[in-house]
């Protein structure tokens, strides 16, 4: 039976003892007028009068009953109503969320990876920018080993993250670990490792007490604090963690995992700072595996892992596989990037300084050539009779040294837009005139390397005196 009946059921009911009602409360009159009716019926009646009375009140009850039922059911639905509503809005807002974090990440992503680009440009820029002349303050050798730990995109680096982002698709810093992240990046980029070791040593107990020593978040806390103690030289605290880390994410993450390979390139720089080159170099090549395997061989961040591989084997003057490791390098940044990306021309100055160390000065001399006939054609157009490339220029006054006048230095129209270039344009430009230049000088042509060197020169001093404000 539905409410709607049993409401209908008790509103004929109440009709009926409403009827009842009145009818026994007219014989109770009629008894009460007659003083020859039997007193036993009087009582019935009355008790019948009470009790119609009494149903009376209960269906009126009822009644009051179901009306607030009703209204409590209007209620109720009015409330599904509006919850129905919620939830779907708290759907839309979810999607909506993760939509807005997908775009943060991928964000973030960017500028690490731009970040990583320039940090590695920058080094790979300033190894190269050298003087070989006599009156140099280091050796190239030297230059090598003192910039060799900056040559591998640590991840989880205390400095400022550098971690490839391709190599990292799989595993990124996870969202609790950020945080203390960026603030050992801050506190270390200050200098202030007074606050950074405690910081990090309380991050690794805490998660050490909750996610279990081997943990993925466990390792990358253990590469931050790492190098956190590389920075401060504590090279056998941070080989020990690293070492540690690096169990730890073969472990959890399989051998041929990015983060893997990020952990053994802390390895290499670890061991690269130290001298220990021979060591360091198993680190590098095994981190190069895994990139292959990743990435593709011929991927630009192999050719970078390359160009660190290569590096190590110079300093232990393994020069058959350093011309090997460049070249390939060399044809990986040609074939993806395109000839006039700026890694073509630091790899082939990479590659001119192997030749020259081993007095392959032909094949370290066309490679400088290309380098600079490459940023001639870029910044002036096509070479013509008149719109030569400063080397050209260069190897003619060389050649007509003995027509020259006394005075006839080295005129403005062969430095006139290449001390411009060399000033503000890349720094692979400049560092490939004082090589060519230093090269030309250990040929006897001495001519055409003051050619090249009065354009650095002119270059140096502009830009000195831009500057102080002279």
């Amino acid at each position: 039976m539905t409410q709607e009946e049993l409401v209908a059921d008790i509103k004929t009911a109440q009709q009926i003892l409403e009827a009842l009602h009145v009818e026994h409360l007219a014989l109770a009159s009629k008894f009460s007028d007659s003083v020859r009716v039997d007193a036993e019926k009087s009582q019935i009646v009355q008790k019948n009068i009470e009790r119609i009375e009494l149903g009376l009140g209960e269906a009126q009850l009822l009644l009051v009953f179901s009306s607030h039922l009703q209204s409590v059911e209007a209620e109720k639905q009015k409330l599904r109503l509006q919850t129905r509503r919620i939830h779907q809005e708290n759907i839309w807002l979810r999607d909506e969320l993760k939509t807005m974090q997908y775009k943060l990440e991928k964000s973030e992503a960017t500028v690490v990876q731009l970040q990583e680009e320039k940090k590695h440009l920058e080094f790979m820029a300033t190894l190269k920018q050298y003087d070989e002349s006599p009156s140099a303050k280091k050796t190239s050798e030297e230059a090598c080993k003192d910039l060799m730990g900056e040559l591998f995109p640590p991840e989880d680096d205390p400095k400022e993250q550098t971690v490839l982002s391709s190599l990292t698709h799989n595993y990124e810093i996870p969202p609790k670990l950020r945080t203390i992240h960026n603030l050992v990046i801050q506190y270390a980029s200050e200098g202030r490792y007074e606050v950074v070791v405690p910081l990090c040593e309380q991050a690794l107990a805490d998660l050490e007490s909750t996610c279990g020593h081997d943990h993925p978040d466990v390792a990358t806390m253990l590469n931050i604090l790492a190098l956190v103690y590389r920075d401060q030289h504590k090279y056998m605290e941070a080989a020990k963690l690293l070492n540690d880390a690096l169990l730890i994410r073969e472990k959890t993450l399989g051998e041929s995992h990015p983060a893997v390979a990020a952990t053994l390139n802390n390895l290499a720089v670890l061991y690269g700072k130290r001298g220990k080159y021979k060591e360091a170099e198993p680190f590098c090549k095994r981190a190069l595996e895994i990139r292959e395997r990743v990435l593709g061989k011929n991927h630009p961040d192999v050719a970078k892992q390359l160009n660190n591989l290569a590096l190590l084997c110079q300093n232990q003057s393994k020069y058959e596989e350093v011309e090997m490791y460049y070249q390939r390098a060399l044809q990986i940044y040609e074939s993806q990037l395109g000839p006039d990306d700026s890694n073509v021309a630091i790899t082939r100055n990479n590659l001119a300084s192997c030749y020259q160390k081993q007095g392959k000065y032909k094949e370290a001399e066309r490679l400088y050539k290309q380098v600079l006939t490459r940023a001639h054609e870029s910044e002036f157009g096509a070479i013509s009779g008149e719109n030569k490339p400063i080397w050209q220029m260069a190897e003619d006054k060389e050649a007509n040294k003995d027509k020259a006048k006394p005075h006839d230095n080295t005129p403005y129209g062969i430095v006139g837009g290449w001390h411009k270039l060399a000033k503000v344009g890349s720094p692979t430009v400049q560092a490939t005139l004082k090589r060519l230049g230093a090269l030309y000088r250990r040929q006897g042509k001495h001519e055409a390397a003051g050619t090249l060197e009065s354009c650095v020169d002119r270059s140096d001093k502009e830009s000195t005196n831009g500057i102080s404000g002279k």
